[in-house]
C-alpha cells in the first residue's frame, strides 16, 4: 500500500458507549467536511454518530473533497482501519475510485445520494459492494406513471415540462411509461418558468378539456398555475413532482395540490424516538439527517447478522429485512431499494400529508 496516499486524507474518530453489536465495529461516514457541500455533509455525519451512539457502533470521520481521483487513497485508509461498513458518499467521483479497494476487503459502501446508473452498472459487473439507499433515477418517474395508470385511465391530462433537462428527461420517462400501456396525453406543452402569471397556459388547457395536470416544474410555477386556474374558475388536478418540497414562497402552494415526493421521514412514527433523541441534542432532522441515522441502524443489524451466520457482510445485506427510523429497508440483488420511497401526497395549506388516490 502507497503510504503517501494515507497521509492525503483527515479523520477523527467518536466512541459510542453503548455496546449492542454482535462483534466490535468501526464504520465509517465519508461526507464533505467543507466546500459547497458541507451542510449536506453535516448532516450526514449527526444522523450516523447519534444513531451509533444507540447501537453501540465506534464512528470515522473522513472528508470527501468530491474530487477526481480521491477516492483511491480513502478507500485504502478505510482497508487499513479496518472498518467494518463506509456510509455516505455524496459524490460519484470518490465511489468510481474507492469501490475497487472496498471490494477486496468486502467492505460495503452504502450511499445516501448518488444516483448515477453507470455507477452502479459497473458494481454489478465487477461485483462492487455498493449498495444505494438514494432513489434511483428512474424511482421518481415511475411513482409517477403507476399513479397515472391507476387513476387517471378515461380521463383528459396534460403533461407539462418548464424546458430544464431534468424536467424534459422526467416528462418523457413517465410519457413513455404511460404510451407503452397505451394511455396517451390529450395536451403536452413546455410552459415558461418564473412567470408571474399562467393565465393563457391556464386557458389553453381548459379549451383542450383538460381535467388533470402532471407539471414537471418548480414549486412556484405550479403555485401560479394552481392560483390563475381558481381564479379563471378552471378546475384542475395538479400533480407535480419532488420539486414541490420547497419554501412556499412567493406564491403559496394551493391546498389540494399533489406531488410525486419523498415523504417528511421526521414525521413517520418509526421516527419518533430517533427526532426527540435528535432534538434534545439540538438536531433538526432535516435533509440526510434520518436516512443516515438509519443506515447506520441498518449496518449494525448487518453486522451482527453476518457474524452470526459467518457471511460477508455484503452478502448478507442483499435481501434481508432491515429495521430503520424511515421504515423497513430490503436491498434487492442489484443493490438497490426493493420499495420505491416516493409517495403520493397533498398539500393541506400547511405540509404534504399522504394519500391514496390521485383524484381530488
Amino acid at each position: 500500500m502507497n503510504s503517501l496516499r494515507l497521509l492525503s486524507f483527515a479523520f477523527s474518530l467518536s466512541v459510542a458507549s453503548v455496546a449492542s453489536v454482535a462483534h466490535s465495529a468501526t464504520i465509517a461516514v465519508v461526507a464533505p467536511q467543507s466546500g459547497p457541500y458541507e451542510i449536506l455533509g453535516s448532516q450526514i455525519r449527526q444522523g450516523v454518530k447519534a444513531a451509533a451512539a444507540k447501537v453501540g457502533l465506534d464512528v470515522m470521520e473522513i472528508h470527501e473533497s468530491c474530487e477526481d481521483g480521491s477516492g483511491g487513497a480513502i478507500a485504502d485508509g478505510l482497508v487499513a482501519s479496518k472498518v467494518s461498513v463506509v456510509l455516505g458518499f455524496l459524490c460519484t467521483e470518490t465511489l468510481a475510485d474507492a469501490l475497487p479497494t472496498l471490494k477486496g476487503a468486502a467492505i460495503p459502501a452504502i450511499t445516501l445520494s448518488s444516483r448515477a446508473p453507470i455507477v452502479m452498472e459497473d458494481s454489478l459487473k465487477r461485483g462492487w459492494p455498493l449498495f444505494r439507499m438514494a432513489a434511483s433515477e428512474t424511482a421518481e418517474s415511475s411513482a409517477i406513471a403507476d399513479v397515472m395508470l391507476r387513476d387517471w385511465k378515461g380521463l383528459s391530462f396534460a403533461l407539462l415540462d418548464d424546458g430544464t433537462i431534468y424536467s424534459r428527461e422526467l416528462v418523457d420517462r413517465v410519457r413513455a411509461r404511460l404510451e407503452e400501456a397505451g394511455l396517451k396525453p390529450t395536451f403536452t406543452d413546455t410552459l415558461r418558468p418564473s412567470q408571474e402569471q399562467q393565465i393563457s397556459l391556464v386557458r389553453r388547457l381548459s379549451r383542450t378539456g383538460v381535467t388533470h395536470v402532471f407539471a414537471a416544474a418548480e414549486r412556484n410555477d405550479v403555485s401560479i398555475i394552481a392560483r390563475d386556474a381558481t381564479a379563471e374558475k378552471i378546475s384542475l388536478v395538479l400533480l407535480g413532482g419532488d420539486a414541490l418540497r420547497a419554501a412556499n414562497t412567493p406564491v403559496p402552494l394551493q391546498s389540494g395540490v399533489l406531488a410525486m415526493a419523498l415523504p417528511d421521514y421526521a414525521t413517520l412514527p418509526s421516527a419518533n424516538e430517533a427526532v426527540q433523541q435528535l432534538r434534545t441534542a439540538h438536531i433538526e432532522p432535516d435533509g440526510y439527517v434520518l436516512p443516515a441515522y438509519a443506515a447506520t441502524q441498518l449496518s449494525a443489524q448487518a453486522l451482527e447478522m453476518a457474524a452470526e451466520q459467518s457471511k460477508p457482510t455484503p452478502a448478507i445485506m442483499i435481501g434481508n429485512t432491515f429495521t430503520t427510523v424511515i421504515g423497513p429497508i430490503i436491498f434487492t440483488d442489484r443493490h438497490e431499494l426493493q420499495d420505491n420511497p416516493y409517495r403520493l401526497q397533498r398539500w393541506t395549506g400547511t405540509e404534504f400529508t399522504p394519500v391514496d388516490k390521485a383524484i381530488n
